[in-house]
């Protein structure tokens, strides 16, 4: 498969990683938007440019290392040249509007997009439908942190004033969480006035909300996050059924694994839009079908 990546932010350069270990991707260009932010090692080695209509090879699939509130836009533009995408889009709100919309797209153009491939939305979504068909009642708690959350990050430092920002997730329990938001402002900015903006964002009006401001926000910053799964329920007539699953990660570093995993699910899928928990699992995985079902089943 022609891979392509769009954007290289922290995702964007774990998307690298992941797609050159793959025996059955090859990567023909990562579309940017400014050439000068690149560094000349990268570019020495790669085929950085501004828009994807110069690369020569056709491209199969466009891994989009962007922010949510950028995906809607910019996915649908490689969807109309015919380019299959995959994102990891974290608003959960607005999943199925936007799985309606891209399926769309989709359709008149041939091609397929999975949607929000991360690990929540993405593997915890499948857990979680897992656990249901195991336990058809009860209650299910995703608990996520304590750790760094990337899309909260990044909405924390879009604000004007803002110089850089890092937003911590940590569980209070129940599916309860608590946002520490730590902000470096540009000189002259009001912090007060900063607090109010991220507050009233969609992406922490929900929560709990602390605010602190910091004179250098990269001393703080550590990728590492989790997530504690657990559901209690019943098979059948069956009371007392107990599941759990933990897992503790780099953030960055499992997202962009899990998108490139995607990239592989859509050759395998008639056009159209899909989520993680629609994808038969073995069009995750590398090789052949026969010896993967021996290996796992």
């Amino acid at each position: 498969m022609n891979i392509v990546i769009v954007g290289f932010g922290n995702i964007g350069q774990f998307a690298l990683d992941a797609v050159e270990r793959a025996n059955d991707m090859n990567l023909v260009g990562i579309v940017v938007r400014n050439l000068d932010k690149v560094s000349d090692i990268y570019k020495s080695k790669y085929n950085f440019v501004t828009d994807v209509k110069d690369i020569k090879e056709k491209v199969d699939v466009a891994i989009l290392a962007l922010p949510s509130k950028s995906i809607r836009t910019e996915a649908v533009k490689y969807l109309t040249l015919g380019i299959s995408t995959v994102d990891s889009f974290d608003i959960h709100s607005e999943i199925v509007s936007l799985r309606k919309d891209f399926d769309k797209v989709c359709k008149e153009n041939n091609v397929s997009a999975i949607i929000s491939a991360g690990w929540d939305p993405g593997t915890d979504s499948i857990v979680r439908a897992m656990l249901e068909a195991c336990a058809p009642t009860g209650l299910t708690y995703t608990n996520f942190g304590p750790g760094m959350s990337m899309g909260h990050s990044v909405v924390a430092k879009s604000f004007d004033g803002v110089k850089d920002a890092l937003s911590m997730t940590m569980p209070v329990g129940a599916g309860v969480h608590r946002r520490i938001v730590y902000v470096e402002l540009e000189p002259n900015v009001d912090f007060e006035s900063i607090k109010k903006q991220i507050k009233a964002d969609d992406y922490f009006a929900h929560d709990e909300t602390i605010i602190i401001q910091t004179d250098d926000v990269k001393k703080l910053i550590d990728m590492g996050h989790g997530v504690s799964l657990t559901r209690k329920g019943g098979s059948g007539t069956t009371h007392n059924q107990l599941f759990e699953f933990k897992m503790t990660i780099n953030n960055p570093a499992l997202t962009s694994q899990i998108m490139v995993s995607c990239a592989r699910a859509t050759a395998k899928r008639t056009a159209g839009a899909y989520t993680m928990i629609e994808l038969p699992m073995i069009d995750l995985l590398e090789g052949d079908d026969d010896e993967i079902i021996k290996r796992l089943v």
